[in-house]
């Protein structure tokens, strides 16, 4: 297939999708108005739109058609339903799949009746409707009774031989730690209260609590306030703040961990990408009970769940597993085996074309 792409260019997501397609043979462009990010496969096409956004979800719209009336795609596949959304739907395109991401469908349209009518007439438009996670399929659904009859759940998998388990022999320290944005909606706060009560908890003893390290990867907003959070808590002297990596070190992270944790706080935390990684890295994890995390995670098999703005919750659940290294171990084996099984990048790559080719299919028939 000719597959046309309008997206992020900067997103490491959009950057594997395009990649990946490209390399089981297909003809890959990608249309952005953001003009840097990660390394492409040489066989992407890349058409810079000239407009950066937000204004560029509506100024570029003479542009992106003059681009896809030149290459001629069988089908565009439109990342996020709200701005490109837009865009997608203003070049009048067809057959058109639109995949969610998750804020879009959850934080946009509640801002006010007309950003949820917007991203409504947007879903109408689309062919087919694609979401990572059951949970944000069911809110997709909700915004416009036409999605529910064109709607594929495909997950966004991930390569489980670089996220794969590194013996780490050895080592004197358990180590609980994050890989994400360091923004409010995602609750490294959280984290922080939790590690503190954690090691301030009598019952796990002096020597254990000695032990405990904190590792909070990703870079954001809210780093200075996280670095100041930590040294009011009393921990700073066992936290260490690795800023932003590039998503090809995340697996060296990751194997460092004994504990993996995300306590995001919002439901358009739609599917939990980190989550799984650390869960191929065969490390067990403790989520939050928000969006998608629930549904990556087998509770009490893989990891634990946790409710969320539950910081005592979640420090209980780290307790539980510092305690047992066991625990930790068997935890981490079924954690793998679970992505092994559902979320293999190359198997859910076969699905995304699928995706596509049906919404290709349906439209010739039309």
């Amino acid at each position: 297939m000719r597959i046309a792409f309008l997206a992020k260019r900067h997103s490491i997501h959009t950057v594997r999708w395009v990649n990946a397609l490209a390399r089981r043979g297909h003809d890959v462009h990608l249309l952005s108005s953001v003009h840097h990010g990660a390394p492409m496969d040489p066989e992407v096409h890349f058409h810079a739109l000239p407009v950066p956004p937000p204004a560029g979800f509506f100024a570029n719209v003479f542009a992106a058609r003059r681009v896809l009336a030149h290459v001629r795609p069988d089908v565009l596949n439109t990342h996020f339903a709200s701005g490109y959304g837009t865009l997608g739907r203003l070049t009048g395109f067809a057959p058109n799949v639109l995949s969610v991401w998750g804020s879009d469908v959850y934080d946009f349209p509640a801002k006010s009746p007309l950003h949820r009518q917007l991203v409504a007439r947007n879903l109408a438009r689309a062919d087919r409707v694609c979401s990572t996670s059951e949970t944000m399929a069911r809110r997709t659904a909700s915004l416009h009774p036409s999605v529910g009859a064109k709607l594929d759940v495909v997950p966004f998998g991930i390569d489980t031989s670089a996220f794969a388990p590194q013996p780490r022999l050895g080592e004197s320290t358990i180590t609980i730690g994050t890989v994400k944005t360091l923004a409010p909606k995602y609750g490294v706060d959280l984290l922080l209260r939790a590690f503190a009560h954690l090691r301030a908890d009598p019952t796990l003893g002096a020597q254990t609590a000695e032990r405990l390290r904190l590792r909070v990867v990703g870079g954001g907003p809210d780093e200075a306030k996280l670095r100041s959070l930590a040294a009011s808590l009393g921990i700073d002297d066992a936290t260490r703040f690795v800023g932003a990596v590039a998503h090809e070190e995340v697996p060296s992270h990751l194997q460092e961990l004994d504990v993996y944790v995300a306590l995001s706080r919002l439901d358009s935390e739609s599917f939990g990408v980190a989550v799984i990684e650390a869960s191929a890295c065969g490390v067990p994890v403790v989520v939050s009970d928000v969006g998608g995390l629930p549904e990556v995670v087998v509770d009490g098999q893989t990891g634990i769940v946790v409710p969320r703005e539950d910081a005592g919750a979640a420090a209980e659940a780290l307790g539980r597993l510092v305690r047992d290294v066991d625990l930790r171990a068997t935890m981490g084996r079924s954690g793998r085996a679970h992505v092994l099984e559902h979320y293999g990048w190359d198997a859910c790559v076969t699905r995304m074309e699928a995706t596509l080719a049906r919404a290709l299919g349906a439209h010739a028939a039309a």
